[in-house]
């Protein structure tokens, strides 16, 4: 159960109960996904559940985690690659270029 004020709607920072900030997510997850590079695809399921387990079901929802990998997605840090489903990767895998 959350908290009255851990959502906002204004398209701001959303924070959740413990002050997780949405770029604070998207820098967990893209820690995440660049452990795993080479080893293993993560798809964003697999991206949520990770953070879920990492940071509790009261301070991380499904709804944080979208928007944290949007951040990944529309800053270019990580991309969808799709190969019999969807995939978050680093750039470089994909075109050759570096990774942030």
């Amino acid at each position: 159960m959350r908290g009255a004020g851990s959502r906002s709607d204004g398209g701001s920072v959303v924070t959740t109960d413990s002050s997780l900030s949405i770029e604070n997510l998207a820098d967990d997850m893209f820690a995440l996904v660049k452990e795993c590079a080479g080893k293993r695809k993560l798809k964003a399921g697999d991206l949520t559940k990770a953070m879920i387990a990492k940071h509790g079901e009261q301070t991380c929802d499904k709804e944080a985690c979208k928007k944290a990998i949007r951040i990944l997605i529309d800053s270019g840090r990580c991309v969808y690659t799709y190969l019999g489903g969807s995939y978050i990767e680093l750039p470089s895998q994909v075109d050759g270029e570096a990774a942030h």
